[in-house]
């Protein structure tokens, strides 16, 4: 099968692209740098000893996309990755969120339907499901309202698709609802690599462990959970890699919607994933505690069953080869990509 990945030079899209590759699919990756480095798709093939053709192109630009699906006749299925992600800054640019990640989207599905490619899976989001969750979180769970723009786009975006479905039911679509997910590829090469102050928890603990930021900031520590701080279910990335591959299997004899959840099913505190870094790296992370952050909850985690069940899909790796896997990469990239 010839998959096209959006976003494949990404974070998660990078790792994704490793696991097409050693299981053997014809991969294609479309990105537009705006967050991520062509080095990464070099990276890749020296992690697999195997070739990608990449585009430097913009999912928004319909031309540019046409350009890339007629240079790539056959595509079986597309990966979406490609939109805007940070949270605090969807607050603060709402409108560019929504031009972006929609339009995107809706362009992706236009082309790939003009050229007989009716196979998507999404990139989407634990955070569709609102303020509202109650863990373990299943697929069942009612989407709720949103906290922020970047989380309404994904759950727009579903809806899209799900609704593009029902008006022609050749489309298959596959909603992967990613956790938290982080860690990297352990050979080191390839991992997250955020522009600026990083807004996720793990990469700027590795920050602070490399010296680059001077601590980390933890958001509240009166949560009613067990040591006060954020309770989340956080993922490694190739966890979250292998399960794209294995919800590509799905096609082969599935026609509808499906919906999975990508987590390990196991909450891990704030504080866990410090004192987890700090086991990796051999050195404290000095932190300090703040207010809480509005639109913050408190703890969740999912129930991955569907997906093992299903799928046959189940996260292998543990909190601390999270931290080591990241660790890793930021000690042997201290400035990402850049060096």
């Amino acid at each position: 099968m010839k998959i096209l990945a959006t976003g494949g030079a990404g974070f998660i899209g990078s790792h994704t692209c490793v696991a097409l590759l050693e299981a053997g699919y014809d991969v294609v990756a479309v990105d537009n740098l705006y967050n991520s480095s062509e080095k990464a798709i070099k990276r890749i093939q020296e992690i697999t000893g195997k070739q990608l053709r990449f585009y430097n192109a913009d999912v928004c630009s319909r031309p540019q996309l046409r350009e890339v699906f007629d240079s790539e006749p056959g595509v079986d299925a597309v990966i979406h990755f490609a939109g805007y992600k940070a949270v605090g800054e969807s607050v603060q640019k709402p409108l560019e969120y929504y031009c972006n990640n929609l339009n995107s989207t809706m362009i992706l599905c236009d082309v790939m339907r003009e050229h007989g490619c009716k196979n998507i899976i999404f990139s989407s989001s634990a955070t569709v499901y609102g303020l509202d969750m109650k863990s373990p979180i299943t697929e069942e769970h009612p989407k709720g309202p949103c906290s922020n723009p970047y989380a309404w786009t994904k759950s727009m975006i579903e809806q899209i698709l799900v609704d593009l479905h029902t008006g022609d039911p050749e489309w298959n679509v596959i909603l992967l609802r990613y956790f938290n997910p982080i860690g990297a590829h352990p050979s080191g090469l390839i991992g997250e690599d955020p522009k600026g102050i990083p807004n996720n928890l793990l990469p700027y603990v590795a920050q602070v462990a490399i010296g680059k930021l001077p601590k980390l900031g933890v958001f509240g520590d009166d949560y009613d959970t067990p040591d006060g701080t954020g309770v989340r279910d956080y993922l490694h990335v190739m966890d979250l890699a292998y399960g794209h591959v294995a919800a590509l299997k799905r096609f082969e004899g599935s026609h509808g919607v499906d919906i999975y959840n990508l987590g390990t099913g196991k909450g891990s505190s704030v504080l866990d994933v410090v004192h987890a870094f700090e086991k990796a790296c051999g050195k404290k992370i000095p932190y300090e505690i703040k207010p809480r952050r509005a639109g913050d909850l408190p703890a969740y985690w999912c129930d991955p069953s569907k997906a093992e069940r299903e799928l046959g899909w189940k996260a292998k790796y543990d909190l601390y080869d999270m931290c080591r896997d990241s660790w890793n990469w930021q000690s042997k990239n201290p400035n990402g990509y850049d060096d």
